[in-house]
């Protein structure tokens, strides 16, 4: 047979994809500085010089996640990885795990806890709703030789905080470590791992950093090192081996363990760099600012929240679906005529909520402002009775209640 047998059968060309407003649950906008950096010469992930950017990048994420955590790193992959890492290190077979479960994110956690051999008990929670403390506590009573807790931060398919500060007090109390997930939360609200008493966290490139797909930063405390390091048998993941990781992210005698993907981390340690100079305050200011903006708007449109007001996230807002619309549609008709996209609901919640995102790059008033005129028409053109710029105005009105007040940048860990 000759090579023009598997040739294409159609013409392909160059691709080039249309520029979106991003406003679903990620990825978000990436600001052309990241871009830029993405675009740098590749080196070699043993040069001296790429070394220094790596111990850069180390010190970028430590401000990120405050903490002073020596084992704080990018993974090379999703925050799916980063997930699977702290389970595989710190679950062994036979191991108790209590899970929180309160969204998509946390049925993840127990399939992780179940493939390294593990017993998840499971802590149930309405979707929308934070995770229950007094629920955690009568886990922990009932299984007193529970070795882990892990639950979510911010829960994306929902738009819910849940109270990580407590949630690790209890953990620790009863002698448990603790895995929490960040993904939607680093970079939008505060992450304090080092205050709240974080054993292990991993997040993601792709949302409030607005970096390209296929990071996921992780930090470990010294508990967990000691823990996986007395551990009675291997990992069962060579790639995400703690072990052997160690050697590869040390501060000296850097070893080969896997290739870089160098650019990608270019691209992090140039948004880390902005969060860096934006100064989390200001970033955690911004994102509620917006958020509120947004919420005056949605709320003006008939649009009610999932979540209650004290739980809420301001970087995923998640509204119910107006009654008679075709969600679907909607969100057609948004990326279509507007090149606006956002989330549908997933799980239980498909078909009844939309997802509005508001992260990192993508959480600027334009983007509030282009919603809310895009749902206008939109509903409109579907036959929803709406007032035109009523929910703009009370944007406006929103934003006007509260002005943007920068704080200086400080690192506070």
């Amino acid at each position: 047979m000759s090579t023009q047998d598997y040739a294409p059968k159609r013409k392909i060309t160059s691709f080039y994809p249309p520029q979106r407003h991003l406003m679903g649950p990620g990825p978000s906008e990436i600001h052309p500085r990241v871009f830029s950096a993405m675009g740098k010469p590749t080196i070699g992930y043993l040069d001296p010089v790429f070394v220094e950017m790596m111990e850069e990048l180390k010190e970028l994420l430590r401000y990120a996640f405050q903490t002073n955590n020596a084992l704080t790193f990018p993974v090379s992959g999703p925050g799916s990885v980063g997930m699977e890492m702290c389970f595989v290190n710190m679950v062994s077979p036979g191991d108790k795990v209590i899970v929180c479960r309160n969204g998509v994110f946390g049925g993840r956690m127990i399939e992780n806890v179940q493939r390294c051999g593990g017993v998840a008990v499971v802590v149930e929670d309405r979707w929308g709703t934070p995770v229950s403390l007094q629920k955690v506590e009568d886990a922990f009573k009932a299984n007193p030789d529970t070795k882990v807790l892990a639950f979510v931060h911010a829960e994306t398919s929902t738009g819910v905080a849940s109270d990580a500060k407590s949630l690790a007090e209890i953990a620790r109390k009863h002698g448990a470590l603790t895995i929490m997930d960040a993904v939607t939360s680093l970079g939008g609200t505060p992450v304090l791992v080092d205050e709240w008493g974080i054993d292990a966290v991993y997040s993601a490139s792709q949302k409030c950093l607005s970096c390209t797909p296929g990071l996921s930063p992780i930090s470990f405390n010294e508990r967990v090192v000691e823990r996986v390091k007395v551990r009675s048998e291997k990992v069962h993941s060579w790639f995400m081996d703690m072990n052997l990781l160690l050697g590869y992210w040390g501060a000296t005698n850097r070893t080969y363990h896997h290739t870089a993907p160098t650019n990608a981390l270019y691209a992090l340690h140039e948004s880390l760099l902005m969060l860096r100079e934006e100064g989390l305050e200001n970033a955690w200011a911004r994102h509620q600012r917006n958020h509120l903006a947004l919420k005056a708007g949605l709320e003006k449109l008939g649009l009610n929240y999932l979540v209650e007001e004290a739980y809420r996230l301001p970087q995923m807002n998640a509204v119910s679906v107006a009654p008679g619309i075709d969600e679907k549609e909607v969100r057609r008709r948004l990326l279509l005529d507007y090149n606006l996209e956002i989330g549908a609901g997933l799980g239980d919640l498909a078909g009844k909520i939309w997802r509005f995102g508001l992260m990192g790059y993508s959480c600027k008033m334009e983007n509030v402002m282009l919603s809310l005129c895009a749902l206008e028409t939109v509903f409109t053109d579907m036959g929803v009775k709406v007032k035109f710029g009523e929910a703009e105005a009370a944007a406006y009105h929103a934003y006007a209640a509260h002005p943007a007040r920068l704080q200086p940048v400080r690192a506070v860990a």
